[in-house]
């Protein structure tokens, strides 16, 4: 190219596949483009712009959404400075070679944009677009990336052919940014209701990155979990109702004639002696030294207790069925044999002891 001759816009061709549209600096010379010939074209005038350090965007108008989402990719997935192309990525976590990604994810809402939350902005209008990366690495967030830094990185989903973060991990990480409590508690409910993921999820997740004791949070998570349980009771009622089986008494306390109480069930077949618990975990108040919430584990004081309840009440005769809202939505039908199962068995048991049923 002498120095009258203006750069070529066709040097690489352009092409309608978006990632043909948006290549980094190392894309770019193994099309034969040397960085002088790339800064060259990104002139003023020029027919290409560079968004961020090391990312081309191929022509001259301003980046689409998805385009701003493969040009924070390919920033946060460039190789490290060191050149180590030897060390192998995380299992599980490779993005395809070409694709130049690396292990870098979307998060935040720009990844729940992706997952179709109408709460979320969509990424033409976002004033910052979320990356996850490994702690190692180096790089520095700048213009519109916000690197996110964790030392354990999930599984990336693909989404319109780009790596995104879970559900779960993408909204622990925009709950963080966020300090609006509607805000908040608007992705929490849409998360719910759209069937994206199960609270118990995302309450590991709040609590892996610390938000729980954020005010606006902690506001926003007794919506939540409210939200869930009722949509955990509905797939209940439906199942019964779907596959045929017998009407139960819903949300009753259980306890023994003059004595302690042995715990509240979701439905109890009396005549059968069977009920069904949800298995949803919900998190508990931590102590006056920390003021958060903990996430409720096997061997935490509550859920022991609510374990030992079960035990004594099996003891006593009464069988439990204990459902995950998971399964409830993911196989209701299989759920609805392992209650009718239950049910038939009974007959072959001998009698429960009597306990008295009062509403919770």
């Amino acid at each position: 190219m002498t120095q009258n001759t203006p750069p070529s816009p066709c040097h690489p061709r352009i092409a309608d596949d978006l990632r043909q549209r948006v290549l980094s600096a190392a894309q770019l010379r193994a099309q034969g483009v040397s960085a002088a010939e790339a800064a060259a074209h990104c002139r003023a005038g020029g027919p290409w712009q560079q968004p961020l350090p090391g990312v081309y965007v191929l022509h001259p108008e301003p980046p689409t959404g998805e385009e701003r989402l493969r040009s924070a990719l390919l920033y946060a997935g460039r190789p490290p400075a060191s050149g180590r192309r030897g060390v192998p990525a995380q299992p599980g976590r490779e993005a395809e070679p070409e694709s130049g990604y690396g292990e870098a994810m979307l998060t935040g809402l720009a990844a729940l944009a992706l997952h179709g939350f109408a709460a979320a902005p969509p990424p033409a209008s976002a004033a910052g677009i979320d990356v996850l990366v490994p702690r190692t690495r180096r790089l520095r967030s700048v213009g519109y990336v916000h690197l996110v830094r964790s030392s354990g990185t999930p599984r990336a989903e693909q989404v319109r052919d780009l790596p995104v973060a879970p559900v779960e991990r993408a909204l622990a990480d925009a709950v963080a940014g966020l300090g609006d409590p509607l805000a908040v508690r608007g992705l929490l409910i849409e998360a719910v209701r759209g069937g994206h993921c199960e609270p118990a999820a995302v309450v590991r997740e709040l609590s892996r990155a610390k938000l729980l004791g954020r005010p606006q949070v902690v506001q926003a998570v007794d919506s939540f979990l409210a939200e869930g349980r009722a949509l955990a009771e509905g797939r209940l009622y439906d199942m019964v109702r779907t596959y045929g089986l017998p009407e139960p008494l819903w949300n009753v306390d259980l306890r023994l004639p003059g004595g302690p109480r042995l715990g509240g069930v979701d439905a109890y077949w009396p005549e059968q002696a069977v009920a069904v618990e949800l298995d949803i975990r919900a998190p508990r108040r931590g102590g006056p030294d920390d003021g958060r919430y903990r996430e409720e584990r096997e061997h935490g004081t509550e859920w022991s207790g609510r374990a030992a309840e079960r035990e004594h009440l099996e003891r006593l005769g009464v069988t439990v069925v204990r459902l995950a809202p998971r399964t409830l939505r993911d196989a209701s039908e299989q759920q609805a044999v392992v209650v009718r199962t239950a049910l038939l068995a009974a007959a072959d048991r001998e009698p429960a002891a009597y306990v008295m049923i009062l509403p919770r």
